[in-house]
């Protein structure tokens, strides 16, 4: 028996679907999320959302936001969510060199923790893409 899982950010819906499980990172670490689990809501930190639907694994970006668990919906409310294909490596990479730049020059502790959050958006997108890239050679997980 599958869960319906929405990931909706400000822009758009990014997914809705009935999956098997769902990984998520939050604040109190990654946590798995099957069919028929505890209510829960949860803060969402930048990392991977993996997605696990008849056996295929799927990962999304993301950047925060919020995760709301009930036993057969969950609905996932992301500042930013993108799906591994979606992700350009390049210009993730020039995002993460770009952050470390500011963080290098940042005048105050305001600047410095936004260049600190871009740096941690960057890494998480790279990290998805290069995965994405070992899975397609079939490096495994």
């Amino acid at each position: 028996m599958p869960v319906q899982l929405e990931i909706i950010t400000a822009e758009r819906v990014v997914l809705s679907d009935q999956v098997d499980q769902i990984n998520a990172p939050t604040r109190a670490g990654r946590v798995g999320i099957l069919p028929r689990h505890a209510p829960l809501l949860t803060i969402l930190e930048a990392g991977e959302l993996d997605i696990i639907k008849n056996g295929e694994r799927t990962a999304f970006a993301v950047s925060g936001g919020f995760m709301e668990v009930l036993p057969n919906r969950v609905t996932i409310l992301a500042d930013t969510a993108e799906r591994s294909d979606e992700i350009d490596e390049a210009r993730a990479e020039e995002a993460r060199r770009r952050a470390q730049e500011r963080i290098e020059v940042a005048h105050s502790d305001r600047d410095m923790m936004m260049a600190e959050a871009e740096l941690r958006r960057a890494m998480v997108r790279l990290r998805v893409a290069q995965l994405r890239r070992i899975r397609q050679r079939g490096g495994g997980e």
